[in-house]
């Protein structure tokens, strides 16, 4: 053990962001997305392979295993452990808070941390169909709660989407309105270069065989405008007044991104660049049909305990996993809305479910020490009601 410690991230990496099963990475698998950027991450730290006391890694319907222990072995760390971890959507920031607690506690001294999502190669389950002896018919996925009508566990526009949309008051004009400055968010970040430093290429296997170098989001779109998505078909018209479409809601995609989680004195004694510290971490859950509202209780939380308040934040990042939960936390915590998801998110950039808590680590903590520094906070809703968040504290890069 040593003395306590801040846990600081000195180095970052993502994918490009890909669409699923027709995008770039189809045929690329969740184990090469790790390996890709766990790889970018040791090298960028300028720490030793030795130096790598662990590997946490978020990962969402795939099926068991441990992808990082997987990308450790291939990349020559045998020595180290490697976890795999799964809060669905906020996977990848409870890595990142789970990193910082051992750190902090002494019992590590740098940790990579962070989640790989590739929806295009997930495996596909299946479930005995009821009533039969060995017919395994049915797709199946390992459920976060138990399946209602008012919290189905297979339908997050209903229990994400659209009840938080209810309990908010929020219309569809809103969250358009929201979906479309996502996507030109995300488009002017892309042309600006602003992701280039944070992505590291990936050499993404295509269907001939042949290798296709992969740098850029490929998700947003730049015809995205309001009378566009004004009219697109609702996802359940049989719902009356359902106000979900698939343009105010996040993409299905695939990406991993990672962050290295180090000790300060180990950062002081090698002299590491610290680009962000680590304040404070959260999770919270309410019940499964209100999932969308639970970033309204992970905030507060989050904010108390790294003793700060909505005004104190810089920035923010908010996933869109729908538009209806940035939206609806803007109006609810007092939120300025022009400060969240400067460079787009879930509706433009794509969601790559455990993946996407660390991809917004990253990219706000970049973005915010371009700006001169300060507070942080990555924040979002997670399958069956739950929520997690993670507070930076980001120096001034410019200088």
């Amino acid at each position: 053990m040593t003395d306590k410690t801040d846990a600081v991230i000195v180095a970052g990496a993502r994918t490009a962001i890909g669409t699923a099963f027709k995008g770039t990475l189809r045929d690329t698998s969740a184990m090469e997305l790790a390996e890709v950027v766990v790889s970018a991450v040791q090298k960028r730290s300028g720490l030793d392979v030795s130096q790598v006391d662990d590997i946490i890694l978020a990962e969402s319907n795939y099926g068991g295993g441990d992808i990082a222990r997987h990308a450790a072995v291939v990349l020559g760390m045998p020595q180290v452990p490697g976890q795999a971890l799964n809060r669905h959507c906020a996977g990848g920031l409870t890595a990142i808070g789970n990193a910082a607690g051992q750190i902090i506690s002494g019992a590590e001294r740098a940790i990579i941390a962070g989640g790989v999502q590739s929806l295009s190669t997930s495996p596909v389950q299946t479930w005995r169909t009821p009533g039969t002896v060995d017919q395994f018919a049915e797709k199946w996925m390992p459920p976060t709660h138990p399946n209602t009508a008012e919290a189905p566990n297979m339908d997050m526009s209903i229990t994400v989407g659209w009840n938080t949309a209810k309990e908010v008051d929020l219309t569809r004009e809103e969250m358009d309105a929201w979906a479309v400055r996502s996507h030109q968010r995300a488009v002017a970040a892309i042309d600006a270069g602003t992701f280039d430093a944070e992505i590291v290429p990936v050499q993404a296997l295509q269907a001939d065989g042949s290798r296709e170098e992969f740098a850029v989001d490929e998700h947003p779109r730049r015809d995205s405008s309001l009378e566009k998505l004004s009219g697109l078909k609702v996802l359940h018209p049989e719902i009356d007044g359902f106000s979900i479409t698939a343009g105010n809601a996040s993409g299905m995609n695939d990406a991993a991104a990672a962050v290295m989680v180090v000790g300060s004195d180990l950062a002081a004694q090698q002299g590491l660049p610290v680009l962000a510290t680590v304040k404070a971490w959260a999770a919270t859950a309410i019940d499964p049909a209100l999932t969308g509202l639970a970033v309204l209780d992970v905030i507060p939380k989050v904010l108390d305990r790294a003793g700060i308040s909505v005004a104190d934040v810089a920035l923010w990042e908010i996933n869109e996993a729908f538009a209806a939960v940035p939206v609806a936390a803007c109006k609810k915590l007092g939120i300025d809305e022009s400060l969240v998801n400067v460079s787009g998110s879930g509706c433009s950039l794509g969601h790559p479910v455990a993946a996407s808590g660390a991809r917004m680590v990253i990219s706000v903590m970049n973005e915010l020490g371009r700006r001169g520094g300060g507070y942080a906070v990555a924040a979002m809703c997670a399958g069956g009601g739950q929520a997690g968040a993670v507070v930076l504290e980001v120096p001034d890069s410019r200088t």
